[in-house]
């Protein structure tokens, strides 16, 4: 009932962005040159996180120094090289993700977490905000045992906080597929569609909510 009230109170154009979801196939303007910096390839490591729609996950951590890229695009699924009109059916298990190429000599890996966290609502695993389903469940995939014992130690840190069951899966990595190019750096190619999706889906106003003044970005520890 909640959620038919908060619908029904929406201006029309935020109502048609937010049923569109966060990746609509609709024809939108051609993206613009990538955000990113370059980065020796020797100095590089890369981290998949899951926090609902992919748009809103890239913003956060390209702001921070030592991440050369974002991508968005789709892991932890059973079909190679899907598309999002497969992955947005729910049929092929993917999770809408970003993967972060950073140089850990700069940004560590527990600053990224500590981003992600603030980015994420830690109690809903049947989606991430107005997104619903398989595709926008969050979750912290992992490549090595130090990363996996990070990410739990900050799962077990965001439950004694808030006194709540954390449901966001620490999960072994997965394949990463690009999603199209038209959904990259969406936040800065589509700003309005983008802030008009945002809103919609009142993500930012769960997010502060949630973590206050570090909401969506680096802020106190957990």
């Amino acid at each position: 009932m909640r959620r038919l009230l908060f619908l029904l109170a929406l201006p029309a154009v935020v109502l048609a962005t937010v049923a569109a979801g966060c990746g609509t196939s609709e024809p939108l303007p051609p993206a613009g040159p990538s955000v990113g910096m370059a980065l020796d390839p020797a100095l590089a490591d890369t981290v998949v996180f899951a926090g609902g729609c992919f748009w809103c996950m890239e913003k956060p951590f390209e702001e921070l120094d030592g991440v050369a890229s974002v991508v968005s695009g789709f892991s932890g699924g059973t079909v190679a090289n899907p598309t999002y009109d497969e992955v947005s059916r729910k049929t092929t298990g993917h999770y809408e993700v970003v993967e972060v190429i950073y140089n850990p000599q700069v940004v560590p890996f527990d600053t990224l977490l500590q981003v992600y966290w603030h980015n994420v609502d830690p109690f809903d695993d049947g989606g991430q905000f107005c997104d619903r389903g398989s595709p926008y469940r969050p979750a912290i995939f992992v490549r090595t045992p130090a990363e996996r014992a990070a990410a739990s130690a900050t799962v077990a840190q965001v439950q004694e906080k808030f006194g709540l069951p954390v449901l966001v899966p620490v999960l072994d990595a997965a394949p990463f597929y690009a999603a199209e190019d038209y959904h990259q750096d969406f936040y800065r190619t589509n700003p309005a569609h983008y802030n008009r999706y945002r809103t919609g889906c009142r993500r930012d106003a769960r997010l502060d909510q949630l973590w206050g003044d570090a909401a969506g970005h680096l802020g106190p520890a957990l």
